[in-house]
């Protein structure tokens, strides 16, 4: 059966509906002129949305899980999802704009791919530019696709060494590994938006296929420190929203 697209639909997932927790970011999206309501994994089995917003807080309808499963999955992964956490009251204490989110381990053709649609390779073709690569590993799957591409790959192994790399010497696009052995991706990304040089910076996150419960919880826990006390207006987070479609 043929999948029918909604061009003009935003879904938010991890979320059971617009009441409660769900209050004000629905409120903001139709106040703003969108059609957005919430759903479920299952309707990607009949429609496709014109993108997704998906709630990755500690207390969403497993978000991570939903997450995972969006990306992993050939038929949803190039769907556009923006992450956001929402608060115990459904404040929204962030919005993470990532370039992309890739599973591990790579599909090198679908990293091509993506980075070919999004016009991230033209200009290797006739100037020297590095990608900077972020993980425990050095992930070097990624890094030879990505130099197979044209780019030099330049590696960090912790968030801060990526940061001080990132924001000394020109670098055209980034890659973190969720996981970092001193901040998550989403932390590297926040604090890449307090440098010039690296607040327009394309940042690729790169994930697991599957995630333990305990791992859910953690990285859930820690963006909520990260955005402790923050609390996006409308219109800031329409701004996140409209720069991201």
């Amino acid at each position: 059966m043929a999948v029918k697209k909604l061009e003009q639909e935003l879904w938010i997932l991890g979320l059971d509906g617009c009441d409660d927790r769900g209050e004000i970011v629905c409120r903001y999206l139709k106040e703003s002129g969108y059609r957005a309501r919430p759903a479920k994994m299952e309707e990607l089995s009949e429609q496709r949305p014109l993108g997704i917003l998906l709630d990755l807080s500690p207390y969403s309808a497993d978000g991570w899980g939903i997450f995972l499963a969006l990306k992993r999955n050939p038929e949803t992964r190039d769907i556009a999802v923006l992450p956001i956490f929402l608060n115990e009251e459904g404040k929204i204490g962030g919005v993470f704009p990532a370039a992309g989110f890739f599973t591990l381990p790579i599909d090198l053709d679908y990293l091509q791919k993506r980075l070919v649609v999004l016009g991230l390779t033209e200009e290797a073709e006739v100037w020297d530019l590095q990608a900077l690569l972020i993980s425990r590993t050095g992930e070097e799957l990624v890094a030879k696709t990505i130099e197979s591409l044209g780019f030099e790959v330049v590696k960090a192994y912790t968030g801060k060494e990526g940061i001080a790399l990132a924001t000394t010497e020109p670098r055209y696009m980034a890659f973190s590994t969720l996981m970092l052995p001193d901040m998550s991706a989403f932390e590297l990304m926040d604090r890449f938006n307090l440098y010039p040089q690296t607040k327009n910076l394309p940042f690729f996150v790169l994930m697991k296929e599957t995630m333990k419960e305990g791992e859910k919880i953690a990285m859930g826990h820690q963006i909520e420190h990260l955005i402790r006390k923050k609390e996006l207006t409308q219109d800031e987070f329409m701004r996140y929203l409209r720069k991201r479609g």
